[in-house]
């Protein structure tokens, strides 16, 4: 049977008088990774601002395991089970490596609890700065930072808001191995992705935003065997 860690429906999100998320539905299966692709301004960030909180829907549910969390404040949502990556990581530059990952540490009954080794397991580079300011930290390994950081919550569901952004290569590559050890141990993951083959790398299954509403959604088996199933709502390749 399958179990949904998340399920939206209906629901409509506005900043100010500006709708920008339309009746909005779909469904994230436990356990596995949804891929959120769309055109910048397709409104990606403001789903997952919607999920974790930081944007009330005016109207729609939001069910984490089958109990409504859209009305309620972010750090309700994150002691529950939700953690939010940011678009542009947000780590605490002042605090060291080892104090940003502590900051967020939370207990919460999981199948394979997080933890500072566990961390530095799955990123190996922020255990050699364990003591290293984070705002000195390059880029890459700012986003692993802000990644190990959000597992310090043990999360049942991981939001990732475009974690390749300004990355070289060979890091987007580390980045998504870690992205994919992750999800192999369980964790229920909405990845908003620009680079689209880092995204079919690792996705269960796929939802193209345009504007605010769905323009497609299905299994990304689907969408490697016809990319155009996804791209022609994307743009070029």
């Amino acid at each position: 049977m399958v179990t949904n860690a998340l399920e939206l429906k209906n629901v409509n999100s506005y900043y100010g008088d500006s709708h920008v998320l339309y009746d909005l539905s779909l469904d994230l299966e436990e356990g596995t990774l949804l891929a959120l692709l769309g055109r910048n301004g397709a409104g990606k960030t403001t789903l997952m601002k919607t999920i974790s909180g930081l944007l009330t829907p005016k109207s729609g549910e939001i069910l984490l395991f089958g109990k409504n969390i859209a009305k309620e404040k972010p750090e309700v949502i994150a002691k529950a089970g939700v953690r939010l990556v940011p678009q542009g990581r947000r780590i605490f530059p002042s605090l060291t490596v080892e104090e940003n990952l502590l900051v967020a540490e939370q207990k919460r009954p999981i199948k394979a609890m997080w933890n500072l080794k566990r961390v530095y397991e799955l990123f190996p580079q922020l255990e050699v700065r364990i003591k290293q300011r984070a705002g000195t930290l390059s880029g890459g390994e700012q986003q692993m930072l802000a990644i190990g950081r959000a597992l310090m919550g043990n999360p049942d569901v991981l939001l990732l808001d475009e974690p390749s952004e300004g990355l070289a290569p060979l890091i987007v590559a580390e980045v998504a191995r870690g992205i994919e050890l992750i999800k192999n141990e369980g964790l229920s993951i909405i990845l908003v992705e620009q680079n689209f083959q880092l995204a079919m790398s690792v996705a269960d299954n796929v939802v193209v935003l345009n504007t605010g509403e769905i323009a497609y959604q299905g299994p990304a088996k689907d969408v490697h065997e016809n990319p155009e199933l996804a791209t022609k709502h994307l743009g070029v390749f």
